[in-house]
């Protein structure tokens, strides 16, 4: 049972405080007491090193010392931090503008066989308790025991050893020795209290539903205890299951810089000692990511206006003007609705390239834009092809070439014009049908055009600095014979031409190069109709 001068000491030094130490400041830190060495009973007659610790931005001059034994409070004051005890007591320490630490007791014991404890056991720490025994006698033994049971044994060492503590590690221990098995000591009862070295962190954001696109911060809170401020941590960062944010490190803080909805979910935070010695994590904390639906949607044509070349690139750009996270843009045909193409990407913007346009191409377009709210869609718009320049197509085709190559060329076209078939008593005009390789009865072939006109000039024109562009003209008078040329200008002239888009080969006959003539004429009298 307690003394009644030990049940209320500790009531005594609150009360004896002059007022303006209750009203200390929160942010001021509390000193601590260490002791050196670090037990809280030793033998009478020996001393103990006490210091105020705890200011870690500067050394007190002085140091006001509280010292309570029963009902006698003694106040004491010293140069530095520092202070040697040689009395039982309770001991506090207060520096100029600091609350009041918190209270240490220690033990002058007259006995001759003790167990030694410290004064504060933190997680992780190593509890190291000692058997001292005063006197002749000499122990060949001991033995510890933890609430009542035997925890160890020993003839060589007196310390019990107790590495990376734990609460389950807290309880009353005591020392019972042994001296040649004839004497049996024992020692008072050692109460550790195992202390927490810091809480389980809390893991805090700066939002728990950002919106896509956003950046997040994370937070692992945790605090050390005064004795223990200085304490190194380790910090780490997961979500879900053991997805592995960051590695360890000093921060407490982690950024997610750019958060999208596929990163929602649970998230946690770890925090160790340096050597591993403690280790605790925080509970999940649920962050729901929130994104905005697409709106907005446009589709345009590279090139601009849907007017293209056939043959060249038409690039469909889809677009939206709001919307986050990943969006899948889809390009379809408004007549088949076939889609053309998709691609999903954290963009607002996507491009879909067709090599090359047909003519077939031509019509409505459109896109579609979904960021998992549902696909919005753009107008159609609608795609002209044009026909390439120098590639139109007529009733004849002379590629000319220069030389003899022209005039073969030009003569099998006037072949395949005149060339016909026709029945007796049908008007030649009026047939269009070609002559067969073979004719039937009855039937007549005309290979070459019948004389309803007169021969005329076939005017063909050549320009070599078009480089790939020739045409020919080829005139034709119906009715009746005329012995007069009609120029090409005459209206009454019925004229038939191509252009026909071709590349000259440097090794033809009859090349035209840049020493010839701007237009080449060829002439060749052939039989119009």
């Amino acid at each position: 049972m307690r003394s009644p001068g030990r049940s209320l000491r500790k009531k005594a030094i609150p009360n004896y405080l002059p007022e303006d130490l209750a009203h200390q400041k929160a942010t001021v830190p509390k000193p601590v007491i260490s002791l050196h060495p670090p037990w809280t009973i030793v033998f009478q007659g020996e001393r103990v090193n006490m210091t105020c610790d705890g200011f870690h931005f500067y050394a007190p001059e002085k140091t006001k010392w509280y010292h309570q034994f029963r009902w006698v409070i003694k106040t004491r004051e010293t140069p530095g931090n520092t202070l040697e005890v040689r009395e039982s007591g309770e001991y506090r320490c207060q520096a100029q503008g600091s609350p009041l630490s918190n209270s240490v007791y220690l033990i002058f014991s007259s006995g001759d066989f003790i167990l030694q404890g410290p004064y504060s056991v933190f997680e992780g720490d190593t509890l190291v308790l000692r058997c001292q025994k005063r006197g002749k006698e000499k122990l060949t033994s001991v033995k510890y025991t933890w609430n009542g049971k035997t925890l160890s044994q020993s003839s060589k060492s007196w310390d019990l050893l107790i590495p990376q503590t734990s609460s389950n590690n807290s309880g009353s221990y005591q020392c019972i020795g042994f001296v040649d098995k004839k004497y049996i000591f024992r020692s008072n009862i050692k109460v550790i209290t195992i202390q927490e070295l810091f809480p389980h962190p809390k893991l805090k954001a700066t939002a728990s539903q950002p919106t896509e696109g956003n950046s997040v911060n994370l937070s692992c809170e945790t605090q050390l205890p005064l004795e223990r401020s200085d304490t190194p941590l380790h910090f780490i960062f997961f979500r879900d299951d053991m997805v592995i944010l960051s590695d360890w490190s000093r921060s407490p803080e982690f950024q997610i810089p750019t958060i999208w909805r596929e990163n929602s979910g649970s998230y946690w935070c770890g925090v160790e000692t340096v050597t591993g010695s403690v280790r605790k994590h925080s509970l999940p904390l649920q962050i729901r990511v929130l994104s905005i639906p697409v709106s907005g949607v446009l589709m345009e044509t590279q090139p601009p206006g849907g007017q293209v070349v056939e043959g060249e690139m038409l690039v469909l750009v889809c677009s939206v003007t709001e919307g986050t996270g990943s969006t899948t843009f889809s390009w379809h045909r408004e007549d088949t609705k076939e889609s053309l193409g998709r691609k999903t990407q954290h963009s607002q913007r996507a491009e879909l390239e067709i090599p090359v346009i047909r003519e077939s191409d031509a019509g409505g377009y459109y896109c579609t834009a979904d960021n998992s709210h549902g696909p919005v869609q753009s107008e159609v718009v609608g795609i002209t092809v044009r026909e390439a320049p120098g590639n139109r197509h007529g009733l004849i085709a002379v590629v000319a070439t220069g030389g003899l190559l022209s005039l073969l060329l030009l003569g099998m076209a006037l072949l395949f014009y005149c060339w016909r078939w026709r029945k007796p008593g049908v008007s030649f005009l009026a047939e269009e049908t070609r002559c067969p390789l073979s004719p039937g009865p009855g039937e007549s072939c005309h290979p070459i055009c019948p004389v309803q006109g007169e021969v005329q000039l076939l005017y063909g024109t050549v320009h070599p600095k078009e480089k790939d562009l020739v045409y020919s003209e080829i005139q034709t008078i119906q009715g009746e014979a005329n012995t007069t040329r009609k120029p090409l200008e005459d209206k009454d002239t019925s004229i038939v031409y191509s252009e026909v888009k071709t590349q000259l080969s440097d090794t033809s006959a009859g090349k035209v190069s840049s020493k010839d003539e701007d237009t080449v004429e060829i002439y060749e009298n052939v039989l119009l109709i």
